[in-house]
């Protein structure tokens, strides 16, 4: 990384400052300070920041100080007097007023172009296609922004960091090298080099009378092509809300683009080229499809993830999905096997990687297969606790709790997954789960009415069908609740009450015995 100031060149790869062509002699710890100045020059810097991150924290005399500042004056051609580019702001600390722009440091045009235009080979660290996908949050730019409010424009981005660390698949380089991108346009080529980033997060939070918006663009920096972006308004006095609404829908949404990203590039890779990264990001373009075929091939895909990597974490609880639905949807023979292999594959996923909230969401989701969704509620509540901005975690805990027959607890984790994540792959089974527990709370209406919007949804399967069909019927919706009964028969000709409660252990006998006779009023057998 380069800074260029005037005619000053600060190269902090190679730990040198030059001017013009002349290399300039500077003390190391004043080029520490000068460096720390430079990189965080749209901000003022504290003296006890900066004898944290220069010092080490040690104690220092405010001489000593002084005397490093000068030495890193006089490198530049500055002074106490003049403060050209070094400016003591009395009381309060430092800031550098240079105008640096960050830049690459120059190399062969050779080498140049083969870094620019040309994809690296798979030997470079940098882009390993059996690396998984990394990314660099940036802080965000403030325009507009007063002084109490100046802080949001690294809070909301810190907070991202946090929160996309949980997730395990995705490496998220750490706030003390993200944080020195901050002033002028964002140059992906430099972000990439610099930091080994294959997607970097930007975003801006502008402040406009008592309104604040935030926009956010998430950019692939090997094709400098925008992936995703959004963007996110309100009140300022509703800030706090926002920077949670924010953190939410971001790890969502790059929990669903990332991937698909991910998944289109290794399409057109070819086989031959294909890692255990790229297995494992072209199995939802099937697991989600929920049909058998689809199911069986996800099954393939992520079973050669795990043959190339035998210790992916991921990959295998994927496979343990995979599992769970040829079980729970009965699309094989061999039922008993596949409930087998779905806590199988968990397990095996939790002891690579204890930490990966999929890891416990899929432990917990197979133990419903045993009939024992009590016994699966501690993990999807890890789940949860591991990544709070899980969407499927929140679901799958709200699915439960609709078993166990908690219904308002049900209610506040499937409306915390559908506001996280409204374009989910599991957003079909978030509304009719939801109908499940507003039927529990005395919604009537409501809960026929979300149980609709599942069953309209892709991805619906005819145990949605046949739950829209019992709401309907137990709102008194006669009409609907013929039309969705005839849309399972037609998709499971052999749907019956015994496979609806195999597939949800309903632990509440009432409301397990008021589920039996709507479904049998809508002509499904015992």
């Amino acid at each position: 990384m380069q800074y260029i100031f005037d005619a000053f060149t600060l190269d902090l790869d190679r730990g040198e400052l030059t001017f013009g062509e002349d290399v300039v002699a500077v003390e190391p710890r004043a080029f520490s300070v000068l460096s720390y100045l430079v990189a965080n020059s749209d901000r003022l810097i504290s003296k006890d920041e900066l004898i944290e991150k220069v010092w080490d924290g040690l104690i220092v005399s405010d001489a000593a100080i002084s005397t490093v500042i000068k030495t890193a004056r006089r490198a530049v051609n500055d002074d106490g007097a003049t403060q050209k580019y070094i400016k003591t702001v009395h009381g309060r600390g430092f800031r550098f007023e240079g105008g640096a722009v960050a830049t690459r440091r120059a190399v062969t045009s050779v080498t140049a172009e083969s870094l620019v235009q040309q994809p690296r080979q798979a030997t470079d660290p940098a882009n390993r296609l059996d690396d998984k996908p990394s990314i660099a949050i940036l802080p965000f730019e403030p325009i507009g922004i007063s002084d109490g409010f100046a802080a949001i424009s690294d809070a909301i981005p810190a907070e991202l960091i946090t929160s996309l660390s949980r997730l395990r698949w995705l490496k998220v380089v750490a706030r003390g090298s993200s944080f020195r991108f901050r002033s002028g346009p964002v140059d992906l080529d430099i972000v990439r080099e610099s930091l080994r980033a294959n997607y970097c997060l930007s975003g801006t939070v502008e402040m406009f009378g008592p309104n604040l918006a935030v926009s956010v663009e998430l950019s692939d920096t090997r094709s400098r092509e925008a992936v995703w972006a959004e963007r996110l308004s309100g009140k300022v006095d509703d800030v706090q809300s926002m920077r949670e609404s924010l953190t939410g829908m971001v790890t969502s949404a790059l929990e669903l683009h990332i991937p698909q990203h991910e998944a289109a590039l290794a399409r057109v890779r070819g086989s031959e080229n294909l890692s255990a990264w790229s297995y494992y990001h072209l199995a939802p373009q099937h697991m989600y499809r929920f049909n058998r075929t689809d199911n069986a091939l996800a099954g393939e895909l992520l079973k050669q993830s795990t043959d190339l990597d035998p210790n992916f974490a991921r990959a295998f609880a994927a496979r343990s999905f995979v599992s769970f639905q040829s079980a729970f949807l009965r699309y094989g023979s061999e039922r008993a096997s596949d409930i087998s292999a779905a806590q199988h594959f968990a397990e095996k996923s939790l002891e690579l990687d204890p930490l990966d909230p999929f890891g416990s969401f899929n432990f917990g989701r197979s133990l419903w297969l045993r009939s024992d969704p009590a016994g699966g509620q501690s993990w999807l509540e890890r789940s949860v606790q591991l990544s709070p901005n899980f969407a499927q975690a929140s679901y799958a805990l709200g699915w439960a709790d609709a078993m166990l027959g908690n219904g308002d607890s049900a209610k506040e984790n499937l409306s915390r997954a559908i506001s996280l994540s409204p374009l989910d792959p599991f957003l079909y089974a978030m509304q009719s789960a939801l109908g499940l527990a507003l039927i529990q709370t005395g919604e009537r209406e409501d809960a026929a009415r979300w149980a609709v919007q599942g069953a309209r949804k892709p991805g619906a399967h005819y145990l949605i069908y046949m739950i829209a069909a019992a709401l309907t019927q137990i709102a008194g919706q006669t009409d609907a609740a013929a039309h969705w009964a005839k849309q399972a028969l037609s998709r499971r000709p052999d749907a019956s009450c015994s496979q609806f409660f195999a597939a949800f252990p309903f632990s509440n006998e009432t409301f397990r015995e008021d589920l039996r006779q709507s479904l049998s009023q809508c002509g499904f057998s015992d």
